[in-house]
């Protein structure tokens, strides 16, 4: 007797033809990337891809989002999603598809854009998935919501969706899915029940003082010392106010001030970024941040308090846990079990967590891995994981294969362990 088809086999027959339009796809988003909240052209192209596919399609959601719902009779909602932008980051990849694209940000300067956290790859995969799911609906009942969100590196695409009614204007899903490229094997998946990202939280300190002439500094009150001295002071934070047993990350990216160097300033800006897995960690670290800045304006003798504005917050992602498991169990039926990993959360935040929390539903995200298997194996075995490029980095580029493929799969096997399968 012949092994029965299963619904995942059945969606996926025609992967293979597709890959090579969803590599010329996926050069074409890397090497012409866009900002955040600025994703038109990619939209306008996920948009087409959709509606040649015979889906729904809404655009515009959250400025520059896209809905697509392809409905294939009676069953559940499942909700995928992939984001759309890129980082303002000059790409060093030295690819021959290479991103050479500038632009004008939200401040009016131009700077350089790049896919440098694997959003075009993303894009692909939820392009390749949505194709395959319209090419085989005689395996499956029920309704595809496909999510192609803008401005996740900002933390505004997903409320901007939310805040367009997306969850008045479409049908509610049982559970939200999504997937991100990582630094890991290629062809490898990775995922937990728990905290998966981290919650994050940024922020620009202004701190004041006097200025005057750089010989003269018994005149004024340096901006640029007690910047310096905050700095420091804020590496105790993580270092002797936080449990070992505890996780949280406190990051100055920004230090700014002056302008010439016989000049004291008036002021200097801190940007911070700080990353905490535990809503009781991440208080009592704002705290301390607030205080040190405080104290420290104080012990220089400042004029005036430091102004601290807020710039962006992530949520920590939370894995449903019996959705999790729903899903592992069908990537090692699917995949080889060698090929599915457990990982602990990661440091990196993610705005996708506030699709189900305004459902009310059940979400669940996990990795694929992107670095060439030889690579990284090499790199693991002499101890330079450190070395690999990771997102965010000028020099990050998942290789095509098989990643491209892999990234595709698991978004069909997910889906299809809560869509109807076909009758018998």
């Amino acid at each position: 007797m012949n092994k029965p088809v299963s619904s995942s086999e059945s969606v996926l027959k025609n992967i293979d033809r597709l890959i090579p339009d969803l590599e010329t796809f996926y050069k074409d988003l890397h090497a012409n990337p866009e900002l955040s909240m600025q994703e038109t052209r990619t939209a306008g192209l996920a948009a087409e891809r959709l509606r040649k596919a015979g889906y729904e399609v809404t655009t515009g959601v959250g400025k520059t989002g896209v809905v697509g719902l392809l409905r294939n009779g009676e069953g559940p909602t499942v909700m995928l999603r992939a984001d759309m932008d890129a980082l303002p980051i000059q790409e060093a990849t030295g690819l021959p598809y290479a991103s050479k694209v500038t632009t004008t940000d939200a401040e009016g300067k131009t700077v350089p854009v790049g896919h440098m956290c694997g959003h075009d790859m993303h894009v692909a995969w939820l392009a390749g998935a949505a194709a395959l799911f319209a090419q085989a609906r005689d395996a499956w009942h029920g309704t595809l919501m496909v999510v192609f969100q803008p401005g996740e590196e900002t933390a505004q695409g997903a409320q901007a969706m939310i805040d367009d009614k997306l969850t008045e204007r479409f049908p509610q899903p049982v559970v939200v899915l999504g997937q991100h490229v990582m630094l890991g094997p290629a062809g490898e998946i990775a995922g937990s029940a728990g905290p998966i990202t981290s919650a994050a939280d940024s922020f620009q300190i202004r701190l004041f003082g006097r200025g005057a002439h750089g010989s003269m500094p018994q005149a004024a009150v340096d901006p640029v010392v007690m910047a310096a001295a905050t700095v420091l002071r804020l590496q105790t934070v993580v270092s002797r106010e936080v449990a070992a047993t505890e996780a949280a990350v406190v990051t100055v990216g920004v230090l700014q001030a002056g302008t010439k160097e016989n000049v004291i300033p008036d002021d200097a800006i801190i940007k911070l970024n700080v990353r905490t897995f535990d809503a009781g960690v991440r208080k009592r670290v704002l705290a301390a941040i607030e205080r040190i800045v405080n104290a420290e304006a104080e012990a220089s003798g400042a004029p005036r308090k430091p102004e601290i504005t807020p710039l962006d917050r992530y949520p920590l992602n939370l894995n449903d846990e019996a959705a999790s498991n729903r899903i592992a169990q069908a990537f090692r039926a699917h995949f080889s079990p060698a090929r599915v990993h457990h990982t602990g959360p990661a440091p990196a935040s993610e705005d996708f967590g506030c699709f189900g929390t305004a459902w009310q539903v059940p979400s669940v995200f996990w990795f694929v891995g992107g670095t060439d298997p030889e690579t990284y194996a090499k790199a693991k075995a002499g101890g330079m994981l450190n070395k690999l490029p990771v997102n965010h980095s000028p020099q990050f580029a998942p290789v095509i294969h098989p990643t491209l493929k892999t990234g595709v799969e698991t978004l069909v096997v997910a889906a299809l362990a809560w869509l109807s399968p076909a009758k018998a």
